[in-house]
């Protein structure tokens, strides 16, 4: 891809003019693509995503410290609902980040959950292009513009708590139940399991989840009948 759609990419979608373009290209290039192009890229973003994960990190935390007074455990979950993968992955996308990916084929036909890792990370790694180029300033205001303003929407969903916490809660206050978590089906071998787990409210299934673990179906079935909770009360 021409080196000018990513300084035209910068200019508008991120309102930066890079000095050094070739940093924010590394940014955009996975591990992948460089294997597949070992002559002409040597570097791919995994030092500047090393990087933007200690800025990113840092930004979240001296807004949260200046603006809450809420204890250190609060603080932190809040935290991590900002940085996690599905918060930073969804800023990437609103940018519109995935046109610029540069992967391998195999990486281009992976699943949703690998991409949106894969973009994750990148958001990651341009912030750590950004810092590198344009300084700290510049880059606590991109972080603040971009994913800190999501925070009151995290708020009012209570989407900042543990998915089964939090279902847990709501069920109980609204329907007087617990609810219950059963493993629907288990496939693959050994080493390689996926669980597909319901959650049930007084004997109705409200949610599924798929994962690598019981646990990780757990969560995803929990994120599933939250859904269909705030979609009742809209």
């Amino acid at each position: 891809m021409d080196t000018n759609v990513y300084v035209t990419f910068a200019r508008d979608n991120l309102g930066i003019e890079f000095k050094d373009i070739d940093l924010l290209v590394t940014a955009f290039t996975h591990r992948s693509y460089v294997n597949e192009h070992r002559k002409t890229t040597k570097e791919h973003n995994e030092r500047l995503e090393f990087l933007g994960d200690a800025v990113l990190e840092l930004v979240t935390t001296e807004y949260l410290y200046s603006n809450f007074s809420e204890p250190e455990g609060i603080l932190t979950n809040w935290r991590s609902s900002l940085v996690r993968t599905e918060s930073i992955s969804a800023a990437a996308l609103r940018l519109s980040y995935e046109p610029l990916l540069r992967l391998s084929r195999g990486e281009k036909r992976g699943s949703e959950r690998a991409r949106a890792q894969i973009l994750a990370n990148t958001f990651e790694a341009v912030l750590g292009a950004i810092y590198l180029d344009q300084g700290y300033e510049v880059a606590r205001r991109f972080v603040t513009d971009e994913l800190l303003v999501t925070f009151k929407d995290i708020l009012a969903k209570g989407s900042w708590m543990d998915p089964k916490s939090h279902l847990q809660e709501i069920v109980q206050s609204e329907e007087g139940f617990t609810p219950v978590y059963k493993v629907l089906s288990e496939e693959g071998p050994d080493h390689d399991k996926t669980f597909r787990v319901g959650v049930f409210v007084d004997g109705q299934i409200r949610g599924e989840g798929v994962g690598p673990s019981k646990q990780a179906g757990q969560q995803q079935a929990a994120e599933e009948a939250l859904a269909g909770y705030r979609n009742s009360t809209v």
